[in-house]
């Protein structure tokens, strides 16, 4: 019924409790979860997780916020897309979120790597014909422009993708379909505070629309604050659904179809 579209299954919150979390996913109707890379050093743990378990699926990766990791080539990036149950480039993108230049910290202009980190996961999810789960945090514009220049429009040939645990404003979201990518709503879309999310939350069209949990970070409403798990997925969706006018069950029914079209190889 529900689909968790982004988690991070291998960190040692949930790895050490899988047949707990598996479980608790069972009883909450939780039938799926993409298991995302960090780094490329972690991948290999996500792959095997998403191998052993007929309902997960994994990424190939290296968030931006990782430091003093491998940097993997684009050949590399689509070796590992050819690998079993891995659906998918990313997590990749910019996060600008702790730079503090009036401190003395980095700017703009030192974020140079990462911006190269994220064109390369762009080419290699171009070649390898899978889409990007995108990370962005205070660098929408720079998120923005560096799709359009590297030709993820929408157009033939785009890999396409989702931003995930999206926490932009409206007229990112916008651009964001506009470019022809999927939005993914998290636990944070239930915390009463998050009112800009709550109008964005109703304006992403209903064959666009993906949940996640991010665990086991961000837990949803009533369990904020505490380790999150792909169980309280539905949690995610029952708040949309109060914001769209629909139901749970609903939600859940159309962001999985949405997943499967998404991500193509979990389909075939």
């Amino acid at each position: 019924m529900f689909t968790d579209s982004h988690c991070h299954l291998t960190f040692p919150e949930l790895a050490a409790d899988m047949p707990g979390v598996r479980a608790a996913m069972a009883a909450a109707r939780v039938t799926r979860a993409l298991c995302i890379s960090t780094t490329m050093e972690e991948f290999p743990a996500v792959q095997a997780l998403a191998a052993q378990y007929d309902n997960f699926w994994a990424t190939a990766g290296v968030h931006p916020d990782s430091e003093n990791v491998h940097e993997p080539s684009v050949d590399e990036l689509v070796a590992a897309t050819r690998l079993p149950k891995v659906v998918a480039v990313g997590e990749t993108g910019l996060d600008y979120y702790q730079m503090d230049e009036r401190k003395g910290g980095r700017g703009i202009g030192d974020m140079g790597w990462q911006r190269e980190r994220f064109r390369t996961h762009i080419r290699a999810a171009r070649q390898a014909g899978v889409p990007l789960v995108i990370h962005t945090r205070a660098a929408s514009d720079d998120t923005l422009a560096i799709l359009r220049e590297e030709g993820e429009e929408g157009g033939t040939g785009s890999a396409g993708g989702v931003f995930h645990c999206f926490t932009e404003t409206r007229e990112v979201a916008r651009a964001a379909l506009d470019l022809g990518f999927y939005v993914s709503l998290s636990g944070i879309v239930t915390f009463k505070n998050a009112r800009e999310l709550h109008e964005v939350a109703t304006l992403i069209p209903d064959d666009r629309l993906l949940i996640e949990t991010d665990a086991p970070y961000l837990a949803p409403v009533p369990y904020r604050g505490k380790v999150n798990t792909p169980a309280y997925v539905p949690h995610v969706a029952a708040r949309l659904a109060e914001l769209r006018g629909s139901s749970a069950d609903r939600i859940g029914e159309i962001t999985s179809a949405n997943f499967n079209r998404l991500f193509k190889k979990v389909a075939s």
